[in-house]
């Protein structure tokens, strides 16, 4: 879009405001690309109002001198792009400066056509129409794609555009809104046939909701066009074979109209027919450039067609939340993986503990607790969980060398993730049937493990300007374990004290469902069924050491490998978008995991034996411990 009135920041405070917003949190993407128009322009042109050596761009003028940021470089701050990266491709004053280009094409004034001309042909900084020397060519350099360039694949492409062919009067009808939606979708094209795979693109704000136009007889032809313009962006980019990421702007400026203070904006002010700047619209009286309490972030519009800082966050923030969605969802079925290896680590307590005689039954109840950390990864979210859990079960000894059992168990587990604690709820319910071999000196044991997993109370929550947002959601899913290990005693029969050196052999399938979070607000996203199997192989030893006749410690320590060690993907869409789709990463398997156990178990009347334990695992970025305490009796 255009704007009459060039604004002033310094790169040395551009940067500085950008780094202020980036978080430490993953970071995917090698670099963010942007083109488009001044709605994600980084500062092309040199500022006229500002000192030299100064660009300006399209949005409020801090009280300061300085400039606020665009979503564009709110957004790579928070994904940890370098700074550089983030700068203006074909500004002249950078040039002249000798800073080098940036990755940010977008330029103020460019229609769909020359955004289009920015990534296949020749990148122009030209003063746009409605401005003193409008046609005026001040710098000039081949486009991205010039030349038979590739696109990065693993870098995040961001693009808007649409708003200036409105503008400057090409769109007029409802097929030159079309033709300018396709015009749009070409660019995403182009970058996806260079080999571009995560593209993220702008729905046209709707026009009629700004000051330019809103409470003119043009409001309600412009609202009309704005909506074909993106029915036919939206049916474009479906067709486009990479992750096409979509902003369902129009949608998040509504709430943001319906519901002000939620966004931090003014509640009793015309946030549609007044602006900061006063540029085309009425500057507004209270939070105004010259108004009685001067604030750009209580507004929404700075000039006539651009945001504010306000709107700019709240854009960046709404980005970020889809982005990192993944990043946390793609934990959900690492939260039953710690499950089942909590019950797996109960289980193996137990078996450990002295068998009963032949023919007789032991029964087992179980309490305990389990505490999960996560740390980040280049593509998914750190966490802390924590949880409890119930064991019952029992085990029959069928002769000298055999003894079979069941158990089941209930555990509710809760996962902290993200930069917001975002707050996942799991109630898992565990069944295992079991069978161990012990002859001489050679040992064995093996189980089936299958149950039902409820996630029922699953919030997402992430920034959206500042304030925090929630989408909630639930499902439910299944889990299926197979574990073996073979050991040998170096131990006579008899002895007080055991070690036996063992190899072990695991195989689970996490399955969650998909599911839809709760409405149908322009952040609310619905996910594809995850699955998540696990097959490891380990080694380990095991020992145990009888103190007196009624005390016996035990314990053991293992490697093992994990040999399903794929980064996790997660199919999703927005909820108002239902029939563009895209993929993300997040979660990556760790291959090597060490575990611990320590435990007592302590023979306090014939027959009955009270156990506790201790256990212990660690990945790279996974640490799980977990305490149980248990009652057997023999009868």
């Amino acid at each position: 879009m255009r704007k009459r009135r060039y604004l002033r920041q310094s790169a040395a405070c551009l940067l500085a405001l950008a780094c202020a917003n980036a978080m430490a949190t993953p970071s995917p993407y090698s670099t963010m690309i942007v083109f488009g128009d001044s709605l994600a322009d980084a500062g092309q042109f040199p500022d006229p109002d500002g000192a030299p050596g100064t660009s300006q761009r399209y949005t409020n003028r801090n009280p300061d001198g300085t400039f606020a940021p665009v979503s564009s470089m709110l957004l790579g701050g928070y994904l940890g792009i370098a700074p550089g990266d983030l700068n203006a491709s074909t500004s002249p004053v950078n040039a002249a400066l000798g800073i080098p280009d940036g990755n940010n094409w977008a330029t103020g004034g460019y229609r769909t056509d020359q955004i289009f001309e920015s990534i296949t042909g020749e990148s122009l900084v030209v003063i746009p129409p409605g401005n003193p020397g409008e046609g005026t060519v001040l710098r000039q350099r081949p486009g991205y794609l010039a030349g038979g360039r590739l696109a990065d694949p693993n870098a995040l492409y961001y693009l808007t555009g649409g708003g200036n062919d409105f503008l400057q009067g090409l769109v007029t009808s409802p097929a030159a809104a079309a033709t300018s939606a396709t015009q749009l979708a070409a660019s995403a094209q182009a970058l996806q046939q260079a080999g571009a795979r995560y593209i993220m693109v702008w729905l046209l704000p709707d026009l009629g909701l700004t000051p330019a136009l809103n409470g003119t007889p043009l409001q309600g032809a412009s609202s009309q066009l704005s909506a074909l313009f993106n029915q036919a962006l939206v049916s474009q980019l479906a067709r486009i074979d990479a992750q096409i990421i979509p902003l369902n702007i129009p949608l998040l400026f509504q709430e943001a109209i319906a519901s002000p203070s939620l966004f931090g904006l003014a509640s009793d002010q015309n946030l549609l027919q007044t602006c900061y700047s006063g540029n085309g619209c009425t500057q507004n009286p209270v939070y105004g450039a010259n108004g009685s309490n001067q604030d750009a972030s209580k507004l929404l519009f700075n000039d006539s067609v651009h945001p504010t800082i306000a709107g700019q966050r709240m854009i960046a923030d709404y980005g970020y939340s889809i982005l990192s969605a993944p990043w946390e969802l793609t934990l959900l079925p690492e939260m039953a993986h710690g499950t089942l290896r909590a019950h797996q680590d109960e289980l193996r307590n137990q078996w450990q503990a002295d068998w009963q005689a032949v023919g007789q039954w032991q029964a087992i109840v179980a309490a305990g607790g389990q505490k999960l950390d996560i740390d980040s990864q280049r593509s998914s979210a750190s966490a802390d969980g924590h949880g409890y859990n119930l064991t019952v079960g029992g085990s029959y000894r069928l002769d000298q060398d055999w003894r079979i059992g069941i158990a089941g168990g209930v555990y509710r587990q809760k996962l902290e993730a993200g930069a917001r604690d975002s707050d996942y709820r799991l109630n898992s319910y565990l069944a295992t049937v079991f069978a161990q071999f012990n002859h001489d000196r050679w040992w064995a044991d093996a189980a089936l493990t299958g149950g039902r997993l409820d996630y029922d109370d699953l919030q997402r929550t992430f920034a959206l300007g500042p304030n925090d947002r929630s989408e909630k959601g639930d499902t439910d899913g299944n889990v299926l374990a197979v574990s073996a290990r073979l050991g040998f005693d170096l131990a006579a029969p008899g002895s007080d004290w055991s070690l036996s050196p063992f190899v072990s052999a695991d195989y689970a399938r996490i399955e969650v469902d998909g599911y839809s979070e709760k409405g149908m607000r322009a952040t609310a996203l619905t996910f594809d069924d995850q699955k998540r199997d696990s097959r490891r192989l380990g080694a380990g030893l095991q020992g145990k050491y009888r103190v007196a006749p009624a005390t016996l410690l035990f314990g053991e320590v293992a490697h093992e490998h994990e040999f399903e060690d794929d980064t996790q993907d997660l199919t999703t869409h927005l909820n108002s978008l239902p029939a563009n789709d895209f993929t993300l990463t997040g979660y990556t398997p760790q291959s090597n995991l060490n575990r611990v156990s320590l435990g007592l178990s302590q023979t306090v009347a014939p027959g009955v034996a009270l156990r506790g334990s201790y256990n212990w695992r660690k990945s790279d970025e996974l640490t799980q411990q977990g305490v149980n305490l248990a009652l057997s009796l023999e009868f």
